[in-house]
């Protein structure tokens, strides 16, 4: 294989070095952010020699090589158009500048929730199953001594980052907003400072303490913000702009002390007084507009959802859906979003497994298989990117396998205790409900199964040819997504974002 040719063919067909924002590889890769996307010819880059697959993600066109290839060809390629390699995180930025208002708030909200994933899986997984085990143990199924240290500590430890959750969000979301994630915290302690009534006791007792704010213009509820997650966010968020500004005006021989007092104490106060209470009632809209759609008669609402959730995958929306996740916990206790998406992301997994298994190319089932058991864990964007979406109808397959799954799971309630984890682990969250969690899989797996049997079909084999690459390569480009889904994750020890 002639590296250079490759490397010049590709520079061609996306529009010459002048479209080139950045480019970056990763283990399977090339990584190109390019200027005017309407210059690019797929078409023509998947028929270049050595090219495996080509698409479009999170801004960036991805144009699969393959191990040990594509850091031979991004050599070539970086001193042909004569440009500076980028880090992969550099590459990753430059997209995400090129995406629109919207798509950059969402990638905010993934960069915020990704990194705390961890936490909420740890606490979700042991509050499931000493829930379960409370069950089992109060209908004399088993015995269990709820005096002894290991059960003690165990049913301490299973709630632990739900109640300081706030805290958690407001350093997480300081370090992407760019501001001093101590200060952060600090403003999601006062959030829920034992001093402010527990939110989670005003349905019981009611409020107890009101304070008048702003000179007396108008009373606030002095209750905590347990529960509550965009509140956090978008003071943090003022926070952030605030601390900017004063760093740029207080003298360097003040600013140690004089920015860190203001930026907490006003944004602590807007945030009690203000802040808090209009997102609180925006929050609150938001979940009962999706508990609504969820909860419509016969399932529909969640029948859309479930098929349309894939989608959301492609664009990138699905970073939000842990916020969903966890005002849902707070709010009734269980989440609803989560089953839909283990419904969404199996039948992705089946529609490509009915690829592997009716293909007769053996190109194409070394990239089905393995893509189709990564997304039965939870990561469906081998399965998407690398089988379903190329071939189209078995992406639709698997919407439809995935609206059938969230149908049943809403006629029956199912309901996950936590979150973080979607896919055969994610029955780990749903020990109150296992056979219903069961039967959903098996019904967004057979339906998405047999569609995806009955209607692929294997392409020529010229054109297969020039879009699938050998077992090794796909496994390692199967990798290189999923390190992408954990890259947070990974730094410090998913839903995965569910997707």
């Amino acid at each position: 294989m002639d590296y250079r040719k490759t490397a010049q063919e590709i520079l061609d067909h996306v529009g010459g070095s002048s479209n080139i924002i950045s480019a970056a590889h990763c283990a399977t890769r090339l990584r190109l952010v390019i200027a005017d996307n309407q210059k690019a010819d797929k078409s023509a880059l998947e028929n270049v020699d050595g090219v495996k697959g080509v698409f479009e993600a999170s801004g960036q066109l991805q144009i699969i090589l393959g191990t040990g290839t594509v850091n031979k060809v991004f050599d070539q390629f970086i001193d042909i158009a004569g440009i500076t390699a980028s880090s992969k995180a550099e590459a990753k930025e430059a997209a995400v500048q090129k995406q629109n208002w919207f798509m950059r708030a969402i990638k905010l909200l993934g960069d915020i929730f990704v990194p705390i994933i961890p936490a909420i899986v740890a606490s979700g997984f042991l509050m499931g199953i000493m829930n379960s085990l409370d069950f089992m143990n109060a209908n004399n199924f088993i015995h269990i001594d709820t005096s002894s240290s290991i059960y003690v500590f165990a049913n301490l430890f299973s709630n632990t980052a739900y109640t300081f959750l706030q805290i958690l969000i407001a350093f997480s979301a300081a370090k992407a907003f760019g501001a001093n994630p101590y200060l952060g915290a600090v403003i999601g302690m006062i959030m829920i400072n034992p001093s402010l009534q527990n939110a989670y006791s005003v349905a019981t007792e009611g409020v107890q303490v009101t304070q008048s704010v702003f000179f007396g213009l108008y009373d606030i509820d002095m209750v905590g913000y347990q529960g509550h997650v965009i509140p956090v966010i978008i003071a943090v968020w003022v926070m952030s702009v605030l601390e900017k500004k004063l760093h740029k005006i207080v003298p360097e021989v003040l600013d140690l002390f004089v920015t860190p007092l203001l930026s907490v104490f006003i944004t602590g106060y807007l945030t009690l007084a203000a802040i808090g209470p209009i997102f609180v009632w925006a929050e609150n809209a938001v979940l009962y507009g999706i508990q609504w759609l969820l909860t419509l008669p016969l399932g529909l609402g969640s029948l859309v959802m479930g098929g349309l959730y894939a989608p959301t995958v492609v664009t990138g929306i699905h970073q939000m859906y842990t916020a969903i996740d966890l005002g849902q916990l707070a709010q009734y206790g269980a989440t609803y979003w989560l089953p839909l998406a283990s419904a969404a992301n199996v039948a992705q997994g089946a529609a490509a497994l009915a690829v592997g298994l009716k293909s007769r190319d053996k190109k194409v089932k070394s990239l089905a298989l393995p893509s189709s058991l990564s997304a039965f864990m939870g990561i469906t964007e081998p399965a998407i990117f690398g089988v379903n979406l190329r071939f189209f109808k078995p992406f639709i397959a698997g919407c439809i396998g995935g609206g059938c799954g969230a149908l049943y799971a809403s006629i029956v309630h199912l309901g996950a205790k936590g979150t973080g984890v979607t896919g055969i682990f994610g029955i780990l969250l749903c020990l109150e409900q296992p056979v219903q969690y069961l039967i959903e899989m098996a019904i967004a797996v057979g339906v998405a199964f047999v569609i995806s049997f009955i209607i692929y079909k294997d392409q020529k084999p010229a054109s297969e040819s020039a879009n699938t690459g050998d077992i090794e390569e796909k496994n390692a480009d199967v990798n290189c997504i999923e390190a992408d889904q954990k890259e947070e994750m990974t730094k410090k020890p998913v839903r995965t974002t569910e997707g």
